[in-house]
C-alpha cells in the first residue's frame, strides 16, 4: 500500500509539472488558432535561467523560479509582437514550419551557450530531504511540487473564471469575431495570454528541472507530452488539460515502474482510445 501510494503521489506531481507548461499552449492555440509546437522552447529556457541563477549567481530557489518566468513571459510577448502574428491564418504547414525553425534555431542556440549536457538542479536544502505524513515518507522537492502546482492551478481558476481578463479571453476562444464587435482588444489579448502562456510554461521548465531534465533537446522531447495533454484535455480551457496532465502523469510512472521495457507504447495507446471517444478533449467546452 505504502508503494502504490507513494507511485500515486510521484504520478501527481509529475502531472503538475505537465500541467503547468501545457496549461499555456491549450489557451493560446484556443485563443489564436497556432499550432506553436516551439511552445517547449519556453520552458526549455524557464529552466536554464532558472538553473543558471542559481548555479552560477547564488540566487534562492522562489527567486531564480521569478525571475526565469518574468524573463520568459516579456521574451514571449516581444516574439508575439515581432514573429508569431504574422503568422496568425496563414496554413496550419507555415504555422508548424516556422515552430519547428525556431525550435531548431533554439537548440543550437542553447547548444552553444550551455554546452550539449543536461543542467544539474541543485535543490536548496529545505526540498531536499523527506517529509512524513500519516507514517508514509515523501521526498520534500514532491510534496512542494504538487503544493505549489495546486496554488498555481488556483489562481488559475480565479483568473479564468473570475476576472474580466479570464472572461475577455474566454469569450475571444467561443467567438472572436463577436468578441471584437463589442470592443475587445484582441490584438493586446492575444499579446498578454501569450505571455501568461510563456511565463507558465517557464514556471513548469523551472519548478520542474530535477524531473524533466535541462537539456537542448528538452524541447522535441518533451513537446509529444505537451501536445498530448493538450489535444486530451481540449483546447482553450483549464480544467481539461489539468485532468488530462494527472491522467498522464500517472499512465507514464505506472508504466515506468511496472513495464519499463515497454516505453510509452500504453501511453499513446491510451491518447488513441480517449480522441476515438472524445476528438475534442475528455471535457468538451459548451
Amino acid at each position: 500500500m505504502t508503494t502504490i501510494i507513494t507511485i500515486l503521489f510521484f504520478a501527481v506531481a509529475y502531472g503538475m509539472i505537465l500541467y503547468l507548461i501545457s496549461v499555456g499552449l491549450s489557451v493560446t492555440m484556443g485563443l489564436m488558432g497556432f499550432v506553436n509546437l516551439a511552445h517547449g522552447v519556453f520552458a526549455m529556457l524557464g529552466g536554464y535561467v532558472t538553473v543558471m541563477m542559481m548555479n552560477r549567481l547564488g540566487v534562492p530557489f522562489l527567486p531564480a523560479l521569478a525571475i526565469g518566468c518574468v524573463l520568459v513571459a516579456m521574451l514571449g510577448f516581444v516574439l508575439e509582437r515581432t514573429l508569431y502574428r504574422h503568422l496568425y491564418g496563414r496554413s496550419e504547414l507555415d504555422q508548424v514550419l516556422f515552430s519547428i525553425g525556431l525550435v531548431l534555431v533554439s537548440v543550437a542556440i542553447v547548444r552553444i551557450v550551455w554546452g550539449p549536457l543536461a543542467q544539474p538542479m541543485q535543490l536548496p536544502e529545505y526540498l531536499k530531504g523527506q517529509v512524513s505524513i500519516a507514517g508514509i515518507t515523501l521526498p520534500a522537492y514532491r510534496l512542494a511540487l504538487v503544493g505549489f502546482g495546486t496554488a498555481v492551478i488556483a489562481g488559475l481558476w480565479f483568473m479564468f473564471d473570475r476576472t474580466l481578463f479570464g472572461a475577455r479571453i474566454r469569450a475571444a476562444v467561443d467567438n472572436r469575431a463577436m468578441a471584437q464587435s463589442i470592443g475587445i482588444n484582441t490584438s493586446r489579448l492575444f499579446s498578454l495570454a501569450f505571455g501568461l502562456g510563456t511565463g507558465l510554461a517557464a514556471l513548469g521548465g523551472g519548478l520542474g528541472a530535477d524531473v524533466l531534465a535541462i537539456a537542448p533537446a528538452y524541447p522535441l522531447q518533451y513537446i509529444v507530452y505537451f501536445l498530448i495533454v493538450v489535444a486530451v484535455g481540449g483546447l482553450g480551457d483549464i480544467k481539461g488539460p489539468f485532468v488530462a496532465a494527472l491522467v498522464i502523469g500517472l499512465a507514464d510512472t505506472l508504466c515506468r515502474y511496472f513495464l519499463p521495457e515497454a516505453g510509452s507504447i500504453f501511453i499513446f495507446a491510451f491518447v488513441f482510445l480517449v480522441l476515438l471517444w472524445r476528438p475534442n478533449g475528455i471535457i468538451e467546452r459548451r
